[in-house]
């Protein structure tokens, strides 16, 4: 009894000596619970024949109707289908290039040039999309940089960079690359600036160059960051952002730029469907949820920490 009043003395007196710390913890508590937990309560809608009229509370319960309308509608078909394609070629293209990135500046020498490389390749991630889309039709465009430099050189029509489905997507990548390369090369940067540089001296020792270092060192040590940052972005399959496929569009490449994030802003404020609309965010959040516990679990399989 005298050493379990002694754990509860000790835990009250840890608990008074942090109080600031848990106080602290309020504000962003608040804000999940205010902001992301609080309008869960939407989610009745897509079990309602909702009516802006009667309230969530008032409007009648159809059970699975809106969701077997969801899997019948073609339209929704093609926002799925778009949205699995750019975020593949987002996890397969532009993925690694944060990795490459990364691995090059910890192998220069000038530390001072890296450095400065770094804030230019960082710089995008604070601009806003809306800025990153001008840019990218003014370089882009059949009037822009690219297709004046084209017809200088002798080009006869302008290369079709954002008005044909498939130049369209490799372009949304290479924005994507340009807007987030930078975030990601900071992050495995930090990670191997916890690399023991001890390793670097026994590879060197016995007999590793620089790519053998990186083979050997580098990436086996980068691997937890590696498998932490594949599992978000399978997680996010069919969770895309909406102002990037949505700037970037055009009547031209509808049937290419058709996300899910644009198909409900269409069903649900353009058209009012809210129900609908919500049937399509619930199982896109859903799919994601279950993706993410299918590639944490994958993951731990293959011996790796996973996220949980």
């Amino acid at each position: 009894m005298k050493k379990r009043g002694n754990h509860t003395t000790l835990a009250r007196a840890t608990a008074r000596r942090n109080i600031s710390l848990y106080v602290m913890l309020i504000i962003p508590m608040a804000y999940f619970l205010l902001f992301k937990y609080g309008p869960m309560y939407g989610i009745a809608a897509a079990f309602k024949d909702y009516n802006i009229f009667l309230g969530l509370k008032g409007s009648p319960w159809v059970g699975w109707k809106h969701f077997a309308r969801v899997f019948s509608t073609p339209s929704f078909f093609v926002a799925l289908r778009n949205t699995i394609i750019l975020n593949l070629g987002d996890l397969f293209l532009t993925f690694p290039v944060p990795i490459i990135l990364a691995i090059l500046l910890g192998e220069l020498k000038f530390k001072r040039f890296g450095r400065q490389v770094e804030r230019i390749m960082y710089l995008p991630h604070f601009l806003s999309m809306v800025i990153i889309a001008g840019i990218v039709y003014q370089v882009f465009s059949p009037t822009g940089i690219l297709n004046i430099i084209w017809e200088r050189l002798g080009g006869s029509k302008p290369i079709p960079f954002l008005t044909q489905p498939g130049t369209w997507r490799i372009t949304y990548w290479l924005a994507s690359i340009w807007m987030g390369a930078g975030y990601g090369m900071i992050i495995y940067l930090a990670a191997m600036s916890g690399i023991n540089r001890e390793l670097y001296d026994a590879a060197y020792i016995d007999g590793a160059g620089r790519f053998g270092r990186i083979w050997h060192v580098t990436l086996p040590q980068l691997r937890p960051t590696i498998v932490t940052m594949v599992i978000m972005n399978v997680g996010k399959i069919l969770s895309i952002g909406f102002e990037r496929p949505y700037l970037l569009s055009n009547v031209l490449v509808d049937d290419a730029s058709l996300v899910i994030s644009v198909y409900v802003y269409r069903m649900g404020l353009q058209a009012g469907m809210y129900d609908y609309a919500t049937a399509v965010g619930l199982f896109q959040s859903v799919v994601g949820l279950v993706m993410v516990l299918l590639a944490n679990t994958l993951a731990q399989k293959l011996g790796e920490e996973g996220l949980f």
